[in-house]
């Protein structure tokens, strides 16, 4: 081709491309627009961004709780057993097998001993927190007893004797919030208590709750200055001796706190209102002398030093006194246990233990002497003096009714429910004890075995039920609901029902 045809070419190709031009400008816009969207769509498109729709806001419902009841969230490694034991104390349930069977009867999704964690477990009866008050009574009140060792009245075997001695006719249970080891069965809080992983009664109120609803008169003993813990912890409050100038012990044994310390009356007083606050009808002081054995000349006691003029005997009726005015405003009973010997007024016992029982009378409401025979050995002339509980008795008795004559004490003896150094233990030997008792001006009796093995008593108490002019009374507490439909208002001492 030839320079000029190229040339027209060229020519007439811009003459085209301008009237096209001119008329697509001459189009309207929405023709414009489809022929641009034509030209666009040849073009590749970009991935569309994915369309987020907000969540939903979930309300979740909000779980009813049928009355008295506790929801558990399960802990990783949390057993049943280990939930038991935690929501004992809280609950209405008074064992542990009542509250595992409860838990699961409520929560039929648990099949063994390890619950799924994060799951969620309904606690029935829970009652977080619990109050008992005392119901008070006069000191005439006839109480007939038996005494459970702090471990025992925690646990199901000791619930069922406390259940087998009020069908056979008891009214009243002694139960140990101190032991003469100074073991405690109750948390108190107390500076001075023994630390202890466990405590055998964990919920004192539920428990003198328990009793009240027995029908039972609850006596909370304490076994005052023989404390193997407390002296073992902190030696400057026990006796102190004087050749080596450290703790004193008797018999190689280190286990008497310093009977004049005002230290250790404040600890046993603050444990007496502690039981008194949650529902202990009468505190019980044992153990409340100076040591009897051992070196007594090497026993240094701050008494000597800080109040040169006392004797033994002063420091203990002082520290009744002051236990008296303080447990005095809560109106439960005061009571005091004593040597059976000391009826007999020796001077060594007097001197030794410092229990001089005219003065101690004047401080308490009920004395309980510990008149067991078999304790008697070499008094009276006596070979066997576990095999005359008549004579043992019956003059213990009347030596106590003579010096405690002006004091207007009651006198409720310990009686010997154990066969120890006697051929003769037997249903007839407790009844042979009460009968002499009550004769001599025994109100009321409290039985004592270290066992907590009462079957002896449960065999005799029948024949005394059926035959009380001879044995007792037969007194019965009245419950706070009992009081109130009297007119009592349920909470005045001298209110006994006989």
């Amino acid at each position: 081709m030839s320079r000029k045809s190229v040339s027209l070419s060229l020519v007439t190709t811009a003459v085209v491309l301008v009237a096209v031009f001119a008329v697509f400008e001459k189009l309207p816009l929405r023709a414009r627009a489809v022929s641009r969207a034509a030209e666009t769509a040849a073009q590749p498109m970009p991935e569309p961004a994915p369309i987020v729709k907000p969540a939903p806001n979930v309300v979740q419902p909000v779980r009813t709780l049928p009355p008295d009841t506790k929801l558990h969230t399960v802990a990783k490694g949390e057993s049943v057993p280990g939930i038991v034991h935690h929501y004992l104390p809280l609950t209405t349930f008074l064992t542990g097998s009542e509250l595992e069977r409860a838990i699961r009867g409520a929560n039929p999704e648990i099949k063994g001993l390890w619950p799924k964690p994060g799951s969620e477990i309904l606690i029935p009866s829970y009652k977080e927190s619990w109050t008992e008050k005392p119901v008070l009574i006069s000191k005439n009140f006839e109480v007939r007893a038996v005494y459970l060792t702090g471990t025992m009245a925690g646990s199901a075997k000791g619930l069922d004797i406390i259940r087998k001695w009020r069908e056979a006719g008891g009214n009243s249970v002694v139960f140990d919030i101190k032991d003469s080891d100074g073991s405690v069965s109750v948390p108190t809080g107390l500076a001075l208590a023994p630390e202890q992983k466990s405590y055998p009664i964990r919920n004192l109120p539920k428990f003198t709750a328990f009793l009240h609803g027995q029908g039972l008169h609850a006596i909370a003993r304490i076994a005052i200055f023989r404390d193997d813990a407390l002296v073992t912890k902190h030696q400057e409050l026990a006796v102190q001796s004087r050749s080596s100038g450290g703790a004193w012990r008797e018999n190689g044994k280190l286990v008497w706190t310093d009977s004049s310390n005002p230290k250790i009356w404040d600890y046993n007083i603050a444990l007496a209102k502690f039981a008194a606050e949650n529902g202990a009808d009468e505190i019980q002081f044992d153990y409340v002398r100076f040591p009897a054995e051992g070196d007594q000349k090497d026993a240094k006691f701050l008494f000597e030093s800080q109040h040169p003029d006392w004797k033994r005997t002063d420091a203990i009726t002082h520290f009744l006194q002051k236990a008296q005015a303080e447990l005095k405003p809560s109106g439960v009973l005061f009571s005091l246990d004593v040597f059976g010997v000391m009826a007999w007024q020796r001077q060594i016992d007097l001197s030794h233990t410092g229990q001089d029982i005219p003065e101690m009378a004047k401080y308490c409401d009920v004395m309980s002497p510990m008149i067991y025979p078999s304790h008697f050995y070499g008094m009276d002339g006596i070979k066997d003096p576990g095999d005359a509980p008549e004579h043992f008795i019956g003059e213990s008795m009347a030596r106590f009714e003579k010096v405690t004559a002006t004091s207007g004490v009651v006198l409720r003896p310990w009686l010997q429910a154990f066969g120890w150094r006697t051929k003769t233990y037997s249903p007839e030997y407790i009844r042979v004890q009460v009968a002499v008792s009550k004769s001599k001006g025994g109100n009321g009796f409290l039985f004592w075995n270290a066992n907590n093995d009462y079957s002896k008593p449960y065999a005799a108490m029948p024949e005394m039920q059926a035959d009380k002019a001879k044995y007792f009374r037969g007194d019965e507490v009245k419950s706070f609901a009992e009081k109130a439909a009297a007119g009592s208002g349920g909470a005045s001492k001298g209110t006994a029902a006989n």
